[in-house]
């Protein structure tokens, strides 16, 4: 049977964010995550080398970031989304086999570079894929669920883990995250790409690099996008780690704190899904996007109140749906052959800025409260929202 033309990118379409969905979710769907502490300091390490693992981490995440981008628009971007996953089944294989410092520092550097070979080509594959389609202009609505799949895979990983440890011990625990990444890698197969040569023809990875970074220098469209990423995600993704602090901070039992954790994700879930219907704000829109979530949070923290949780939860559901929509203009302006490289470019920049919030969120705390600090890392957005503002002004 022949297919009607019209009905060829649809089913091309579906095809490629079923896909996705379903990796997305797989990817965060690691039952190690809320007990990989546990087993480090119950392998006996103490809290220095437990802090060292996560600075390993870091610092691996940061050294690949840009090269793994370069080589996504050079080789095929399906071959480094499977090879990830397999990277990191790898590495917590050695966490729960030969559990010791020198197998978890492996295990990080695995973990790392498996991220690392999936930034940028995932957004690249997913975008280049849906404007072969004719359906660049869904990149948003697709981008929003995929985001959503990875906190609900997050969420029935937490849902998960105490049962299967309390059956089966770091093994049982061990073995069902590297599955999990193996499964992540065979649906990666899955994923449509007709591109598996390198499109720029610029000299190889080099060349690519340094095209890219050209374009950068050269397009102010470009840079702003690319700078956007990083000031929309690098503040809230370090606050998102101490979201636990601030609410025993209530006072609350410690069994509730949990579920009001849980509360602020749905948010952030919700906001994923808004993703579509918002791509219309414009520049305007997201300025006030970002200002109105960073009021939120500044009053929702400082209330230290249950409700103050809740305005928290919607602060960050709206800081998840800029992001969403600052990679979706990122997207737009740059150029196929380049866009896996700029596009880590941008996270590399997230990594950072987020290292630095981390130290400036370490400093202050020191003699402020929780709530405080929150009200005080809010500023950062209002003064991203009026660079916004300022820059569509000039451009009238």
């Amino acid at each position: 049977m022949t297919l009607s033309p019209t009905r060829v990118p649809t089913t091309g379409v579906r095809r490629l964010t079923a896909t996705l969905y379903g990796y997305a979710f797989l990817d965060d769907f690691v039952l190690l995550y809320p007990v990989y502490a546990l087993l480090f300091a119950d392998t006996g390490l103490p809290l220095w080398q437990i802090s060292s693992l996560f600075a390993l981490w870091s610092l691996t995440a940061v050294l690949l970031e840009v090269p793994s981008g370069v080589w996504a628009d050079t080789v095929s971007r399906r071959r480094l989304l499977w090879i990830g996953p397999l990277l990191t089944a790898a590495g917590f294989a050695l966490w729960v086999t030969v559990p010791s410092y020198a197998a978890f520092a492996v295990g990080f550097v695995l973990w790392g570079a498996g991220g690392a070979l999936g930034s940028g080509a995932l957004e690249a594959l997913v975008y280049d894929e849906l404007d072969r389609r004719e359906a660049a202009g869904r990149y948003a609505r697709v981008m929003g669920r995929a985001r959503a799949a990875r906190l609900l895979g997050t969420v029935a990983s937490l849902g998960l883990a105490g049962p299967v440890l309390a059956w089966g011990g770091y093994p049982a625990v061990g073995g069902a995250s590297v599955l999990a990444c193996l499964v992540t890698a065979a649906v990666a197969t899955l994923f449509p790409e007709r591109r598996e040569r390198p499109a720029g023809g610029h000299g190889g990875w080099a060349g690519t690099l340094r095209f890219g970074l050209a374009e950068v220098r050269g397009d102010r469209a470009v840079r702003g996008a690319l700078l956007l990423v990083p000031a929309v995600a690098a503040v809230w993704g370090a606050l998102d780690e101490y979201v636990p602090l601030l609410v025993r901070d209530l006072g609350v039992a410690e069994s509730a704190v949990p579920y009001l954790v849980m509360l602020v994700w749905a948010a952030v879930t919700a906001g994923s899904l808004l993703a579509g219907p918002a791509e219309r704000l414009g520049t305007r829109g997201l300025a006030a996007l970002l200002a109105g979530a960073a009021l939120a949070l500044a009053v929702g923290a400082a209330s230290r109140t249950v409700a103050g949780i809740v305005l928290v939860g919607v602060a960050f559901a709206g800081f998840q749906l800029a992001e969403v929509l600052a990679d979706v203009r990122l997207q737009h302006r740059i150029d196929e052959s380049r866009r896996a490289t700029l596009t880590s470019v941008a996270s590399l920049g997230t990594e950072l800025a987020t290292i630095a919030a981390f130290g400036v969120y370490a400093l202050l705390g020191t003699d402020l409260a929780h709530g405080t600090v929150f009200a005080v890392l809010a500023v950062p957005y209002l003064v991203t929202a009026a660079a916004l503002t300022r820059a569509r002004t000039s451009r009238r």
